[in-house]
């Protein structure tokens, strides 16, 4: 059904240490900013990437990271919340850039969402601000 489709995968999760060096490593990666989020997001080759994978056969053609700085939250359990609402706006959002990347046979996206504010925001924002953010990103890749 539909509702599988909208499921965020293991394999959509930016995890390895490697790729994520390439997301922030020296140029190459694009920023974007919707107050309380800021995302960063990178078009790289697929096959530098899976070599940096080390053998993950199921990857997926864009990877998500959230980061929620400790600097802004000191207790963990809003950290957390902050996190589960972006990955939840994330999953509901996520075929604005799957279209686009599809188009692109040997190329891969890396996205982080960090998030900016010292605030908590209600889900209906940061749904709407993720949305922003992964329309744009569609547009510029």
């Amino acid at each position: 059904m539909e509702k599988h489709e909208e499921k965020l995968r293991k394999s959509e999760r930016l995890c390895s240490r490697k790729l994520i060096d390439i997301l922030f490593g020296a140029g190459g990666s694009h920023a974007m900013t919707a107050f309380p989020l800021k995302a960063v997001y990178r078009l790289v080759e697929s096959n530098s990437v899976s070599s940096a994978s080390e053998g993950d056969v199921d990857e997926s053609k864009v990877q998500v990271l959230v980061s929620v700085p400790k600097k802004h939250f000191k207790r963990a359990v809003k950290r957390n919340r902050v996190k589960r609402q972006v990955r939840e706006a994330y999953r509901k959002h996520k075929s604005f850039v799957m279209l686009r990347v599809n188009e692109y046979a040997d190329k891969q996206l890396l996205i982080a969402f960090i998030w900016l504010s010292d605030e908590l925001a209600d889900s209906v924002t940061v749904e709407q601000r993720v949305s922003n953010l992964l329309q744009r990103i569609g547009e510029r890749i």
